[in-house]
């Protein structure tokens, strides 16, 4: 997965008729700035309304998904932002002079190929890419569905079809990369039912069906009559039915061409969530209901998330950035005074230490000593030294630094720090440090509870 934003590099276009409406659309593809998203902008309506992607929109999955806001509506979105996400492009402006996305050929191929012509092009802004750290369930009992979302180190997919027909049977799907999604489920077209066929004609839907763009599985005995009709509605007097039960002796790009297509549909759904997940996707027999209903459960706990701050992992068992000795070789303090113990993740903009809190700790032995409790001065100290040790990482090695705070705002006591806690200090760059100032948001948990949080702001001063 990319850690860097992407849009493209040119202006492009592409053109074709929605499946349902019947009529021609042009999309034009603008290159969009740094967390822009991807937005639709309805250049036929009056205020030429922006509909940005997002599942808090949809409102229709009537044979696909649609988007609207102030009464404007987006159509059949989810195999573009399936070839958009397959793409990895995170900011795109969408100009449409009609309510459809066209259906082109049923897949998302044409889409990345239209897009992979104007070219990438990476952005500073590094992706915000949320890591899923417990299991998502979402059930529909009416539809037989089953949908879960698992933590994961990637973005994996896997999809599960069975219709209780003859001619495709039970199949299955997984991606395990989005870079194979162009070659291995891009391709994957659209399909339906005979069964299902004229209960869309009756709907008034599929006015831009073709047999080119859509693959109809036939699955009962069909006579000479009904396939007069067939041909009636496509326009297409050569329809055929083939023995394994494809009309019009349409050549399978996969043999599990449907349940790849039902991949597809998930990655497209899923991509209105707004931002890259890390989470094993499984999905048995999805639709677009139950796949925006899952998306959006998916958005519900990334906001929340965001509210209230994701507990970095701890894993006891693995080598730390850096031990007690190379924190020693950094900062200045010593015991007592030393209040970080290991760092056990680092980057460029954030930093995790870890302070283990025992009895035998100097300061519990007057602060409330029948109720131990680790001062909350103390707790804001432990981050500092942290954030020190993410702000000395940066500067020049041959040199010899220290760090001196400057304020402290924002200050929150949540709960109570006991003897034998972990403590867990995760510290974030707000902005990028300047002429030797950096401003950090901390945050401290003990287990998955924020126990203090504060906003500091500390300079780097290099020793006389």
């Amino acid at each position: 997965m990319n850690l860097f934003q992407q849009t493209i590099k040119k202006t492009t276009q592409v053109s074709g008729v929605g499946l349902h409406t019947g009529k021609e659309v042009t999309l034009t593809f603008h290159p969009a700035p740094a967390n822009h998203g991807v937005k639709f902008k309805r250049i036929d309506t009056p205020d030429q309304t922006i509909i940005p992607a997002d599942c808090d929109l949809v409102v229709s999955v009537e044979r696909g998904t649609t988007l609207e806001r102030n009464g404007v509506k987006v159509a059949t979105v989810e195999h573009l932002m399936a070839g958009i996400f397959g793409l990895q492009i995170d900011n795109l402006l969408i100009e449409l002079d009609g309510v459809e996305i066209p259906i082109l050929d049923g897949s998302a191929a044409p889409f990345m190929e239209v897009l992979l012509a104007a070219g990438l092009e990476e952005q500073p802004e590094e992706r915000e890419i949320f890591e899923l750290r417990e299991t998502i369930k979402y059930v529909d009992e009416e539809k037989d569905v089953e949908m879960l979302a698992m933590p994961s180190s990637q973005y994996k997919i896997t999809v599960l079809i069975d219709y209780k027909s003859k001619v495709l049977g039970q199949q299955h799907s997984s991606i395990d990369k989005i870079s194979d999604f162009q070659k291995e489920f891009a391709p994957a077209r659209t399909f339906c039912f005979l069964h299902e066929l004229e209960y869309l004609v009756e709907a008034n839907l599929i006015k831009g069906g073709d047999l080119n763009n859509a693959i109809v599985v036939v699955d009962r005995a069909i006579g000479e009559e009904e396939l007069e009709k067939l041909r009636g509605i496509f326009g297409r007097p050569e329809i055929a039915v083939e023995k394994e039960g494809i009309l019009n002796n349409v050549v399978l790009r996969y043999p599990n061409e449907p349940a790849r297509h039902k991949l597809l549909d998930v990655f497209g759904d899923l991509a209105l969530i707004g931002t890259p997940i890390k989470a094993n996707i499984i999905a048995s027999k999805p639709g677009h209901k139950t796949n925006i209903e899952f998306a959006k459960k998916i958005k519900a706990l990334i906001k929340k998330t965001k509210h209230n701050p994701q507990v970095p992992e701890y894993d006891p068992n693995k080598e730390p950035v850096f031990d007690l000795a190379a924190i020693q070789k950094m900062l200045p303090h010593r015991a007592p005074f030393l209040l970080v113990d290991k760092i056990i993740s680092m980057t460029d903009k954030e930093v995790v230490g870890i302070k283990n809190v025992t009895y035998n700790e100097p300061f519990f032995q007057g602060h409330f000593p029948g109720n131990p409790v680790m001062p909350g001065v103390l707790q804001v100290e432990a981050m500092a030294q942290t954030g020190g040790i993410l702000a000395l990482n940066a500067m020049e090695k041959d040199g010899q630094y220290d760090t001196y705070f400057l304020k402290i705002s924002n200050c929150r006591f949540k709960a109570m720090v006991k003897p034998g806690d972990t403590l867990i200090l995760k510290l974030e760059l707000l902005s990028p440090m300047r002429r030797g100032i950096m401003e950090m948001k901390g945050t401290a948990f003990v287990g998955d509870k924020v126990v203090t949080e504060a906003e500091l702001m500390a300079k780097i001063q290099k020793r006389e």
